[in-house]
C-alpha cells in the first residue's frame, strides 16, 4: 500500500514504542520512590501516535510537543540517554538538566520542545510552518496536541492561519478521551474534533491512534501533501491514556470497563501480532529485551550523573554590584 513502512521500518517503530513504554514504567517507579521532582505525565497507551507520525519526517523537519511528549522526542530521535538524563535534571541531559521532563528539546533533531501550556504547542509549530514557507525549503512542521487544546482559542487561530496561508504544517490531535481528569463528552458537543477542519479548507483524517502503521499511512500523505504546498491537515488519532493525567493523579474517574477495553487494544500488542506475519517471536522478543535494556541503562546512568551547576548571571542580576563610575 502507497506510503505504507517497510518491515525494517514497522520493526525500528515496535522497539521505540517498547523504549517509551519502558521509560514511562521507570518513571512511574521512580516518582513513587521520591527520585524525580514534580508530576510526570505519562503517555503510556499513546506511543503509536508519536511514534508513528515522526517516522515519516526527516531530522530538518521541526515538531513541537506537549506535557504528554516522550514519544515525541523518541519518535524524532533524541537520544534516550538524554532524554533519560533531562527528566531526573542531571547535567548529561539533552537541556543540562535545566527543562524537565515537558520541556526538552534538540535543535539538531527538529525538536522544538514541549511546554506546560495547553496549546502552547501549536501556535508555535504555525510560527515554523511560516518560517519554512517563507524561506522556501521543502521541511514542514508537525504539532501535537490533546483534545483538551483542541477547545482552546490559539488552536483555532493557528489553524485558520495555516488554511489561509496554505502553511505545511501537519496538525496531529491526540485525543485520550480526557482533559485533566474531564471526559470528552463534557468537553465537546461533537464526538469528532476533526469537523472542525472543514471550517478551515484543510482535510482531515481520523486514525486509530493505536496502530503505528496507521498512523505512519496517514502523517507520511499529509507530510507529503504539505511538501508539495497544499497546505495544511488534521489527523484525529483515536487512543485513550491508561495512566492518570499525571503521577499526582490519584485516579478513580476511569472505568474499569474502558480501561479493560482499551488494555486489549494496546498499541503494542497491535504491533506485535502486525510484525508477527512476518518476523518469528524470537526475533521480536530480542528486539524488545534490547530496548528494555537500553532505556533501563539510560535510567541507570542518569541517576549516577552529576546535577546541574548554576551561575548567576551578574548582567542581568538585579543583586549585581554596578561598576564604578570613571
Amino acid at each position: 500500500m502507497k506510503n505504507s513502512p517497510s518491515l525494517d521500518e514497522q520493526l525500528e517503530m515496535h522497539r521505540k514504542m517498547i523504549i517509551v513504554r519502558r521509560l514511562e514504567e521507570r518513571l512511574g517507579e521512580l516518582h513513587k520512590a521520591g527520585k524525580t521532582r514534580g508530576p510526570i505525565h505519562r503517555c503510556d497507551g499513546q506511543e503509536a501516535i508519536g511514534i508513528g507520525a515522526t517516522a515519516v519526517l526527516g531530522t530538518s523537519d521541526f515538531v513541537t510537543s506537549t506535557h504528554r511528549g516522550h514519544a515525541h522526542y523518541i519518535g524524532k530521535g533524541v537520544d534516550i540517554r538524554g532524554v533519560a538524563a533531562e527528566i531526573l535534571g542531571r547535567a548529561t541531559g539533552t537541556c543540562g538538566g535545566r527543562a524537565g521532563h515537558m520541556l526538552i528539546g534538540d535543535r539538531d533533531r527538529g525538536m522544538i520542545g514541549g511546554n506546560a501550556i495547553v496549546g502552547g504547542s501549536i501556535p508555535a509549530a504555525a510560527g515554523m510552518a511560516l518560517s519554512i514557507q517563507v524561506r522556501g525549503t521543502a521541511d514542514v512542521a508537525m504539532c501535537f496536541f490533546g483534545d483538551g487544546a483542541a477547545q482552546t482559542g490559539i488552536c483555532h487561530e493557528s489553524m485558520n492561519m495555516a488554511g489561509l496561508w496554505k502553511l505545511p504544517l501537519v496538525f496531529i490531535l491526540e485525543h485520550n478521551q480526557f482533559g485533566l481528569t474531564v471526559h470528552h463528552t463534557v468537553q465537546s458537543p461533537v464526538p469528532d474534533l476533526s469537523v472542525r477542519a472543514a471550517g478551515y479548507a484543510m482535510p482531515t483524517e481520523i486514525v486509530d491512534g493505536n496502530d503505528t502503521v496507521a498512523m505512519y499511512r496517514a502523517a507520511a500523505t499529509a507530510v507529503e501533501r504539505a511538501r508539495r504546498g497544499e497546505g495544511p491537515t488534521l489527523i484525529e488519532a483515536k487512543t485513550y491514556r491508561m495512566q492518570g493525567f499525571s503521577t499526582s493523579d490519584m485516579g478513580g474517574y476511569q472505568s474499569e470497563a474502558d480501561l479493560a477495553e482499551w488494555s486489549r487494544r494496546d498499541p503494542l500488542l497491535v504491533s506485535r501480532r502486525a510484525l508477527a506475519d512476518s518476523i518469528s517471536a524470537e526475533q521480536i522478543d530480542a528486539v524488545e529485551a534490547g530496548a528494555i535494556a537500553e532505556v533501563d541503562a539510560a535510567v541507570e546512568d542518569a541517576l549516577a550523573a552529576p546535577l546541574p551547576t548554576f551561575e548567576v548571571f551578574t548582567r542581568s542580576s538585579p543583586y549585581a554590584t554596578a561598576p564604578e563610575a570613571v
